[in-house]
């Protein structure tokens, strides 16, 4: 059984608690992604999704200047190196994420996409079932 670690990529975008909103914005952009994880020293804080960015930047009015840490995402759900493809399908579509931050004693470790886990094609048609559902509720903004 394949895990986490296997399949995450190590090499994610990350932004520090006190960078600005607006350049997460950009670096979202740039990258094409809209999640990006808040990382201390490699501990994890939390997440600032593009989400986050409108509804608790722009739209609570802050300026570009906010940093990370006034937006961020904290207690999001995570899963070890360890975890199985077909528990973080599991877990993903019970929480309804597309992306899940992987941490190793509290430090982050990599990230898996949704995708990530439909290409490992190693899970049962209940995790399948659970991933095209969420693939189906999210805007198109995530491709």
């Amino acid at each position: 059984m394949k895990t986490l670690r296997e399949i995450m990529t190590t090499n994610c975008e990350t932004v520090s608690p006190e960078d600005d909103i607006y350049q997460i914005a950009i670096k979202m952009e740039k990258n094409n992604i809209g999640f990006i994880p808040v990382v201390d020293n490699k501990k994890l804080l939390g997440v600032v999704t593009d989400r986050d960015l409108v509804v608790r930047g722009y739209a609570a009015k802050r300026p570009g200047s906010a940093p990370a840490r006034e937006v961020m995402t904290q207690n999001i759900v995570t899963a070890s190196p360890d975890t199985t493809v077909d528990e973080a399908a599991e877990l993903m579509s019970k929480e309804m994420i597309r992306r899940l931050a992987v941490v190793d004693q509290g430090e982050l470790a990599g990230v898996v996409a949704i995708g990530d886990l439909a290409t490992s094609g190693q899970f049962d048609s209940i995790a399948a079932e659970a991933l095209s559902e969420i693939s189906q509720h999210t805007d198109v903004m995530h491709h």
